[in-house]
């Protein structure tokens, strides 16, 4: 029966949880405040005292206001790699423990940086445009675009994203540069602990790092000046590492060359400025989104939530203790 099943609290379900809900809800008990009539803060106090694990995307805040009316709750698990959403403080301070999505988007991730660079480098969302327009005839051939190969590539950010798209590049046969919160051991690319140097020696800065403190608006108008006017920013980490409202200056006032985003500081509210662009790229924060991607969490997210409720093991934690 459904209320024998293992509880877990949903604020607001997460894509993964609605394309294999019935998967999910013939192993869980699922507690779906988002169907709830009552106010949040009232459905969770219904519930305090059994609610020991949460499922949630990147999407869902789970504020110091949410965990204060969780008193018994001892696992969060979310859909996403970054936890910017995560009041990690509190959960240090009470040890809640963390799994996340773990490794499982990194391939996903690199292969749409790499299509991105590619995207606007070789001029392909806008060439395609400039086709359907009926402009070909009229206007003839279309304007040069850039090669791939050979550019210089700084990687913010060299986890498990960052070394996939860094692998994918290298077979391109560019340069890879990156800059990093401490230098990798065993990694032979060239290490930039500043990144406005970092931009200074690339053509393109492709955005890999998670949304901190720290990195709120470390690519702002200074690094976006030293990776020049040919440069080129792709961002599939999060919105707010760069400072959008100098991107957006800078790009339309041609202080650097292109842009490929698929995340945005205010989403899905994106600047209208960059729609008429045509070297800038936008993508609807869907790096991760693939069939294969969704299967692979759906496994994940069950294994971490069965392996809580047997006292076993998480499979992916970030925050375990």
């Amino acid at each position: 029966m459904a209320d024998q099943l293992p509880q877990v609290l949903v604020l607001r379900p997460p894509p993964v949880f609605t394309l294999f809900e019935t998967q999910f809800s013939q192993k869980f008990h699922f507690l779906r405040a988002w169907e709830s009539p009552l106010p949040t803060a009232e459905f969770l106090a219904t519930h305090a005292a059994s609610v020991k694990a949460v499922l949630c995307s990147g999407s869902t805040p789970i504020t110091a206001d949410i965990l204060r009316h969780l008193p018994s709750l001892q696992l969060i698990v979310t859909t996403s790699a970054g936890l910017n959403h995560i009041n990690l403080p509190e959960c240090r301070r009470r040890s809640i423990s963390i799994a996340n999505a773990g490794e499982i988007f990194s391939d996903d991730c690199a292969d749409l940086a790499v299509g991105l660079l590619m995207d606007v480098l070789r001029k392909i969302s806008a060439a395609d445009r400039f086709i359907r327009a009926g402009l070909w005839p009229i206007r003839g051939d279309y304007p040069l675009g850039s090669k791939l190969g050979g550019k210089r590539v700084g990687i913010v950010g060299l986890g498990s994203i960052g070394l996939e798209v860094a692998k994918r590049l290298e077979a391109f046969g560019c340069i890879i540069l990156y800059n990093s919160r401490r230098k990798k051991a065993n990694i032979s690319y060239p290490f930039y602990s500043n990144v406005c140097e970092l931009a200074a020696n690339s053509n393109a800065l492709i955005i890999c790092c998670a949304l901190t403190d720290e990195t709120r608006h470390m690519i702002n108008k200074e690094v976006m000046k030293a990776l020049g006017k040919e440069g080129v920013i792709i961002n599939i980490g999060r919105g707010a590492i760069i400072d959008e409202k100098e991107l957006v200056q800078c790009l339309v006032q041609g202080e650097i060359g292109g842009a490929g985003l698929d995340v945005f500081e205010n989403e899905p509210d994106v600047p209208k400025e960059l729609f008429t662009l045509d070297n800038v790229v936008l993508s609807p924060h869907v790096a991760v989104f693939t069939q294969e991607s969704f299967s692979d969490l759906y496994d994940l997210m069950v294994g971490n939530l069965e392996a809580f409720f047997s006292n076993k093991t998480l499979l992916s934690p970030v925050l375990d203790e």
